[in-house]
């Protein structure tokens, strides 16, 4: 753990770009636990932003130009570095995250998922590019209340085990939850689940959930603290697409 004695005391903001309907309406609850770290010399708060739609490579793609600068961007996309843009001009202490369910079916071509949400960021935020980063919920958000079944069990009444692989290889969770429990609702219950999931219990396996240790590593270094063994940051596994931002 590192010593914050000589650090000054700062509110570090997160705006959360999501995909899905559930995480318009609670995913800051995924960050809860940061937001209550003793150990870190500030605070830090998330808010989601704006819902986007999702975006998927194709095989041709418009390109657009943005200030003497031509990438590959779908040019009915900027609206997301537009927003981004925005967020973090408030201050040098905002940043933003996209965050995106990777479906199963895009596994294969997860990078250039990534790079299509990536582009938009390097070439609108230009020299800010590095306080805006692109994650992924594998293969989606209810894929992570498996890591912790306790939580599960206490919104459903159900007496489901602790899944004893990585849940994130899980190919449909939303599909087995509406399996386990008939009347899932992902907005109602998603949202019960997600107040007391157990982070630190989920990434308490060095080997598995590596995006989501991705995600958190990359919040812990932006609030300019050093890995600890907290959420097994030092030496847990993490994403080979997204770890690199």
């Amino acid at each position: 753990m590192m010593n914050n004695q000589n650090k000054t005391w700062q509110v570090f903001h997160f705006g959360l770009l999501v995909t899905g309907r559930t995480e318009e309406k609670h995913l800051p609850k995924l960050f809860g636990t940061l937001q209550n770290q003793p150990e870190i010399q500030g605070h830090c708060h998330f808010e989601v932003i704006r819902f986007v739609n999702q975006l998927r490579p194709k095989k041709k793609k418009q390109c657009i130009n943005i200030i003497g600068k031509t990438k590959a961007i779908p040019d009915k996309a900027t609206h997301i570095g537009f927003a981004a843009r925005k967020y973090i001009n408030k201050s040098e202490h905002h940043h933003v995250l996209l965050i995106d369910d990777l479906e199963y079916e895009w596994k294969e071509q997860a990078f250039d998922v990534f790079q299509l949400y990536r582009d938009i960021f390097d070439v609108i935020l230009k020299a800010k590019k590095n306080r805006a980063a692109v994650h992924f919920l594998v293969y989606m958000l209810e894929a992570y209340y498996f890591a912790d079944a306790n939580a599960i069990n206490s919104v459903l009444s159900t007496d489901l085990k602790e899944y004893e692989a990585d849940v994130e290889t899980i190919r449909h969770p939303k599909g087995e939850l509406k399996r386990l429990f008939n009347g899932f609702n992902e907005i109602q219950h998603g949202g019960q689940i997600l107040s007391l999931l157990n982070i630190e219990h989920i990434l308490s396996n060095k080997e598995t959930c590596a995006s989501l240790r991705s995600l958190y590593q990359w919040c812990w270094e932006k609030m300019g603290e050093v890995p600890t063994n907290k959420y097994q940051l030092l030496n847990g596994k993490l994403s080979e697409i997204t770890r690199s931002q």
